[in-house]
């Protein structure tokens, strides 16, 4: 049985817990792997790496971060191939939407190849009387980000890329329901030349989210995930003084009028119900229908479930 690890100081790491959870191919219900689920500990030691790395990676000139970058972008696409198939694996997503996904995800990297104009700060001149106004953009130390299952790609690379290339360093905690991509991804982006303990990938349950919210050396936490889930995540960040996005329940209403498309209408509809079996944050979970198109749109939909 294949057994996914942690990567934690830029190696494959078993860490300390004896946990395992199951990662099961979703396309035919067979599991295909173990995770270890990692302790406080665990989360403990990759926080410390980061921290150590972040003493000399915070001082790199964001010029060398982002040839870094420039590199990595460069092996993802070479291996996107590969994980797109970790995706399709793990998640059941079919090949096209999962590559899709990646995409978005790679266009994260190729914005954070710009970091050194993005840095610039700002300076003005006798603002007020013999009084002179800047701003400067520092690194705020070591960053966490905790991920959902429906894309293992791509909402793990908005946040790292763009952390690590503003001289952070960075801790994921991937979902441990298809936590290989963000291990893949950590792997290349050391192939890169991104120093040990940039990027840590840490894999856990509940046990690790309350890990990284308690950490006194974790400065940022980003979320994406059920709105329950999301508030919690937002209090206890919060509480300890950490900052904090908890972005959750992104589901969305459409507003059918009378007057609309009505193919393209019931075609989004249909997308948004069926496409990645409804497991995206734009997926419509409710149509409201306005003046008389209701019975015109239920039987175009039903016509359309009949095929």
């Amino acid at each position: 049985m294949n057994l996914i690890q942690h990567y934690i100081n830029g190696k494959i790491s078993s860490g300390d817990s004896s946990r395992k959870g199951k990662v099961f191919n979703p396309a035919n219900g067979t599991q295909e792997s173990e995770v270890i689920l990692g302790s406080k500990l665990d989360l403990d030691k990759a926080v410390e790496h980061a921290k150590k790395a972040y003493l000399n990676w915070s001082t790199t000139p964001p010029i060398q971060r982002a040839r870094i970058i420039f590199k990595y972008k460069e092996l993802i696409e070479k291996n996107s191939d590969e994980l797109t198939k970790l995706i399709v694996l793990e998640h059941g997503k079919v090949y096209e939407d999962a590559k899709g996904s990646l995409t978005r995800g790679l266009e994260v990297v190729e914005f954070a190849c710009g970091i050194p104009q993005m840095l610039k700060g700002e300076f003005t001149e006798n603002v007020g009387t013999n009084i002179d106004s800047w701003s400067i953009r520092q690194p705020l130390g070591v960053c966490a980000g905790i991920t959902p299952f429906n894309f293992p790609a791509m909402v793990p690379m908005w946040m790292f890329p763009m952390a690590i290339a503003c001289g952070n360093t960075f801790v994921l905690k991937p979902s441990e329901k298809d936590p290989s991509c963000s291990i893949r991804l950590a792997e290349l982006f050391s192939e890169a030349g991104l120093p040990e303990g940039v990027l840590n990938v840490v894999n856990g349950d509940k046990e690790v989210v309350d890990a990284i919210l308690s950490n006194k050396d974790i400065q940022a936490v980003s979320f994406v995930g059920s709105t329950p889930i999301a508030k919690y995540i937002y209090e206890n960040a919060a509480k300890n003084e950490k900052r904090v996005q908890a972005l959750g329940g992104a589901k969305n209403h459409c507003v059918v009028m009378p007057d609309c498309d009505l193919d393209q209408a019931v075609n989004g509809l249909m997308g948004a119900a069926y496409g990645s079996a409804g497991e995206r944050c734009m997926a419509q979970s409710v149509a409201v229908a306005v003046g008389n198109v209701g019975d015109k749109l239920v039987s175009e939909l039903e016509k359309k479930l009949k095929l």
